[in-house]
C-alpha cells in the first residue's frame, strides 16, 4: 500500500512538473499575443471610462442651458370660433403650431411621437382646410386668424 502511496505522488509529481513545462513553452510561443491582449483590454477598459466621465461632464453643463424651443405665452388663447369654422382638429392645431415653430416633418413626428406619414397628412388636411398650397402661407393664415400664437 506504501508503494503505491509514493508511486501515486511521484506520477503526480511528474504530472505537474509537465503541466508547467507544457505552460511555460505555450506562454513563450504566444507571450506578444498574450500582451496584446491584455494591453488591449486595459486600453478598451481606459475609453469606456473616459467616455462614461466626459459625457457626464459634457450633461452636467449642458442640461441646465436646456429649454423649451419656443413656449407659447399664457395669455394668448385660441380662437375658438375660427377653430370651429375651419374644423381643424386638435392635432392638426399641434402640428400647425409644431410648423410655425419651424420645424420639419421629421421633428414634428418625433416631438408628437407619430409617424412621419401621419405628420404628412396632418398638413395636407390643414391645407386644404385653410385653402393654401403652402407651409408659409398657413402659417399666416392661421395667425391672421389667431389660430396659433
Amino acid at each position: 500500500m506504501r508503494q503505491i502511496v509514493l508511486y501515486g505522488l511521484i506520477l503526480g509529481a511528474l504530472f505537474l512538473l509537465l503541466q508547467y513545462i507544457q505552460y511555460r513553452l505555450l506562454f513563450l510561443q504566444h507571450a506578444e499575443s498574450i500582451y496584446t491582449g491584455v494591453v488591449a483590454a486595459i486600453c478598451c477598459a481606459a475609453g469606456i471610462w473616459a467616455g462614461v466621465v466626459l459625457t457626464r461632464k459634457f450633461q452636467k453643463k449642458a442640461a441646465p442651458d436646456l429649454e423649451p424651443t419656443q413656449q407659447v405665452s399664457p395669455a394668448f388663447s385660441s380662437n375658438e370660433k375660427s377653430i370651429l369654422a375651419f374644423n381643424i382638429s386638435q392635432r392638426e392645431l399641434e402640428v400647425l403650431q409644431l410648423m410655425a415653430d419651424g420645424l420639419s416633418n421629421q421633428q414634428i413626428a418625433d416631438a408628437l411621437f407619430i409617424s412621419l406619414n401621419t405628420v404628412k397628412t396632418h398638413t395636407s388636411n390643414v391645407f386644404s382646410k385653410l385653402d393654401v398650397q403652402r407651409r408659409t402661407q398657413a402659417i399666416q393664415k392661421a395667425k391672421a386668424l389667431e389660430l396659433i400664437a
